[in-house]
């Protein structure tokens, strides 16, 4: 089965929404920019915690690069600080 882009990072995102979601977060694919850059929003709680930058990258971004490699980077949009 061949999958869209989107569809997976859709799925790459799937293996750590539980994560986000414990904590009462997620994230929402906002677009993917020419420069293979995905956009995400943080929501719920995500959005304003202190530690989202490093579940972005820590979590967030690996999960993305490992699963998607055409991902170059990954940036909240957004993102409101607490």
């Amino acid at each position: 089965m061949n999958r869209t882009l989107l569809e997976r990072v859709e799925v790459a995102l799937d293996t750590i929404r539980p994560y986000l979601e414990a904590d009462g977060g997620n994230v929402k694919v906002v677009d993917v920019t020419e420069e293979m850059t995905l956009r995400l929003e943080l929501t719920g709680t995500c959005s304003s915690c202190p530690m989202s930058a490093m579940t972005l990258k820590a979590g967030v971004e690996e999960a993305v690069k490992k699963a998607v490699p055409e991902i170059l980077k990954v940036e909240a949009v957004k993102v409101e600080v607490a």
